[in-house]
């Protein structure tokens, strides 16, 4: 199967001016509607209803800001207020059987991302948090609430401003690969081969014993669970190309990661005037130790008509009414002014444009100051947000 959806990147000093870089493209069914929204930190002892099934409560919940498909609980990506994002990819392997079947309803990979964000306060944390849940209640269910065949199983990049995680899963088995230095992306393969960090417990007993590996020389994730011994799609490997040249400078910044994001191309930008999956949201994440993570996102489909509005966490943060749907069949304002200045190739996308790059410049005036009030940011992103409504209307 080609991969058809998704790319996730993240670029790591040295490579970058400002701490770690984020990106990921959300490439969904062209009926669904993505909706960005925050969710305020809470102590809960309820069970959480995911999209399928309940699990526990670990007795909190972090800050969060979400991408996520407006029918589901679980996120296709987000961050928390600790500067920790993570992003998915859908991925198809060789062992589909028993708790390995990704038709039946258990946690998606959507719920793991929501659950990593809201339980843990760094990537290290975030990880180990996916992974016990997906050890205690396995993955699986249909991903598209109109096309119940889809179904896959999940990888990840999981990042905050010192390290970052790929990890890789088939059912109930994972590998993880931590990532200091450098950049990485994935898209819709696996990408893990024989650096593997951290593994579920009996990973390679498990792969000899279904005939996925015979034991000899050293253990390869990716081909005994996909059968590929090269990288495996294009836009994978047109993801690579264009952060090696993008990061040559080693100033790669959040508008570097915009471009390689807007890139129709490679195919890593899928636009609405194509058939099948559509670019519904986009998101770019600056993390910093010292200094506030910027998180940017679109709240709209095809990246290379939308324009990055940024958020920051605030303690008064005030997030926006327009980009959240009221229901799961009713597109949010923003969606649908959107849509409909596409459809009429409408003369404010060069506007919006401008605003992006201001917003660009003076973040980074607030990133090298050593003030850290940030009371001035609480309606950050709804300010922006009803600037861009605005403008459509």
């Amino acid at each position: 199967m080609e991969p058809n959806s998704c790319d996730t990147f993240v670029v790591l000093p040295p490579l970058t001016k400002y701490g770690v870089v984020f990106g990921k493209n959300s490439d969904r069914p062209s009926n669904e509607v993505q909706e960005v929204v925050y969710f305020p930190s809470i102590i809960s002892y309820k069970p959480v209803k995911c999209t399928y099934i309940t699990v526990k409560s670990a007795g909190f919940k972090n800050a969060v800001i979400l991408s996520k498909p407006s029918w589901m609980w679980g996120a296709e990506m987000g961050a928390n207020e600790w500067g920790v994002a993570i992003g998915n990819e859908a991925i198809w392997t060789k062992d589909n059987d028993g708790d390995q079947d990704p038709s039946v309803k258990r946690l998606l990979g959507m719920d793991l991302v929501r659950l990593g964000l809201e339980i843990g306060c760094t990537a290290t944390k975030a990880l180990e948090v996916m992974i016990q849940l997906l050890e205690e209640y396995g993955q699986g269910g249909p991903c598209s609430e109109s096309d119940s065949s889809l179904v896959y199983h999940n990888s990840f990049i999981i990042c905050d401003s010192e390290t970052a995680w790929v990890l890789e899963t088939c059912g109930k088995h994972w590998a993880a690969e931590q990532v200091t230095a450098g950049y990485r992306n994935i898209s819709n393969a696996l990408t893990i081969t024989t650096k593997i960090d951290r593994h579920s417990k009996g990973l390679l007993e498990y792969a000899k014993s279904k005939g996925l590996w015979d034991g000899q020389g050293e253990f390869n994730f990716r081909e005994a669970f996909s059968g590929e011994k090269e990288p495996y799609g294009s836009r994978f490997l047109a993801g690579e190309k264009l952060l090696e040249k993008s990061t040559s400078t080693k100033s790669f910044k959040e508008t570097d990661m915009f471009a390689i994001l807007r890139d129709k191309e490679s195919g890593i930008c899928m636009t609405c005037d194509g058939i099948g999956s559509v670019t519904q949201g986009s998101q770019v994440s600056v993390l910093s130790r010292k200094k506030p993570s910027i998180h940017w996102f679109t709240a709209t489909p095809d990246p290379s008509k939308s324009v990055f509005k940024p958020f920051v966490f605030t303690k008064n943060v005030v997030p926006s009414k327009h980009t959240q749907c009221s229901s799961s069949e009713d597109p949010h304002t923003l969606y649908s002014l959107h849509a409909e200045a596409s459809k009429k190739g409408s003369y404010v996308q060069e506007l919006l444009r401008n605003m992006e790059s201001e917003c660009v410049k003076e973040l980074e005036t607030v990133i090298e100051k050593d003030d850290q009030d940030l009371s001035e940011l609480d309606e950050l992103f709804k300010d922006c947000v009803e600037t861009e409504v605005k403008f459509y209307r």
